[in-house]
């Protein structure tokens, strides 16, 4: 019914954290361990390079010209940045992989293998278990991997702990997009949800989460699943997506939310409350096209039971508007004392619409089934006394003469003694003016 959650291409890229991935570590030029001055001299006009491409030219060169070095970590980390900088995912992935193999510690090449998965077209299964295990160690040791011995030369100590924050989300953040491509959606459900707690204002966690829980077809949580979509599509400060990203989930929640809830009703409100809240409220719910059908069954069933002759009422509507209705009205209404009893319970009860003459009516008007359209018509055996406001409610029992279709009447003739509610009352008789004493 909701179909298939697919993944879109709301961003086209995840931030580099916060120029981590750009970096290469600082090492001591020791003079004696290059091989010569000319590998000395192309180590250094590329690491001076800010040009990724001519910078990327001179590393192939001094791999070429020096296949083995001492400086092998430093080449490595200098062609990591390098792949980060010209997005050649696939080449970085493999870099980190082999500088990750030289420094299990290795904080760019953990941070690059979870980086660079999420570009690859597509991951293969190998890929994506590197990057699960790169994931969790970053989060298993994360201040280890950051501490202060190994914060780079140059960078302040607020830029570090923000590195730090950031690939701490970074990894979190992939290791429910791995489960969610792995099609595991209960640990993707997990792992999102550790994630925005990381970072409430992540939407494109809100989006993949949302998917995430409309995939594991358990209608106890759709509506949180309504909530993150309306999340992803309504807030718009830091980590938000683009317009067009949004607009594209709007449409995407307009469609899946109609066909669960039966309509849009509502919706508006839960965008306007998504974009100022980050999670959905304890009680949060939207009802179900099912859930309605039952509330509105149960109702019926209530006023059935507290108001008997109103769902008579109604019934006798239904068959007398149904093609066959002059058929039914001649068999069975035609003639007959309708609803019988004259008691105060077994009658029909609708309220006063008109009278006529406005005065002693001998004619009623009533709305018997919602309190507002004429749908009964009264001929009363005598004029009733005085006149009552529309609106007063009154009970009848009556014999059913006629009907019409459209609009919707019934005639009853009734009796006044099976009248219940009228009070109009006659004018008390002017008194006759005295004549004046005779002077």
């Amino acid at each position: 019914m909701l179909g298939t959650f697919k993944r879109i291409g709301i961003v086209t890229a995840i931030a580099v954290v916060g120029g981590l991935l750009l970096q290469a570590a600082p090492q001591e030029k020791k003079q004696p361990q290059w091989k010569d001055r000319a590998e000395y001299d192309l180590e250094d006009s590329a690491a001076k390079d800010t040009n990724p491409t001519t910078r990327l030219q001179k590393l192939d060169q001094w791999k070429a010209k020096y296949p083995t070095t001492e400086f092998s970590m430093l080449r490595l980390e200098l062609y990591l940045a390098t792949y980060n900088q010209l997005n050649r995912p696939k080449e970085a992935f493999a870099t980190a992989k082999e500088l990750l193999a030289a420094d299990p510690n290795n904080i760019r090449a953990l941070s690059a293998l979870v980086y660079s998965v999420f570009f690859l077209n597509p991951p293969s299964n190998d890929d994506l278990a590197t990057a699960e295990k790169a994931a969790h160690q970053i989060l298993d040791n994360l201040d280890t991997l950051f501490a202060a011995d190994k914060k780079p030369a140059g960078m302040g100590e607020d830029a570090w702990q923000k590195n730090k924050k950031d690939v701490q989300i970074l990894a979190q953040q992939r290791l429910g997009w791995i489960a969610w491509t792995e099609k595991n959606y209960p640990k993707a459900e997990t792992e999102f949800l550790k994630a925005l707690q990381l970072d409430p204002n992540a939407s494109q966690v809100d989006y993949w989460l949302g998917g995430t829980l409309l995939a594991e077809k358990d209608f106890n949580k759709y509506s949180a699943a309504f909530f993150y979509f309306a999340r992803a599509a309504s807030y718009e400060g830091t980590g938000s997506l683009n317009a067009a990203g949004r607009q594209q989930v709007l449409q995407y929640l307009q469609k899946v939310y109609t066909d669960y809830h039966g309509s849009q009703d509502g919706l508006d409100q839960l965008l306007a409350q998504a974009k100022t809240t980050p999670t959905p409220p304890a009680d949060f719910k939207v009802l179900s096209k099912v859930d309605i059908a039952k509330a509105k069954l149960q109702q019926e069933q209530q006023e059935e039971a507290s108001h008997p002759m109103l769902t008579l009422w109604k019934n006798i509507k239904a068959a007398l508007t149904a093609p066959d209705g002059d058929t039914y009205f001649n068999m069975n209404m035609k003639d007959a004392l309708l609803p019988g009893g004259a008691n105060g319970v077994n009658q029909f009860k609708g309220k006063l619409i008109s009278e006529t003459p406005a005065v002693h009516p001998k004619e009623l008007i009533l709305s018997i089934e919602n309190g507002t359209t004429p749908d009964c018509k009264l001929k009363m055996d005598s004029p009733l006394p005085g006149k009552m406001e529309p609106g007063a409610v009154l009970s009848f029992s009556g014999v059913a003469k006629e009907y019409t279709k459209d609009p919707f009447m019934v005639t009853f003739e009734v009796e006044k003694s099976k009248l219940e509610g009228w009070e109009g009352k006659n004018a008390a008789p002017a008194r006759p003016r005295r004549r004046p004493a005779a002077q």
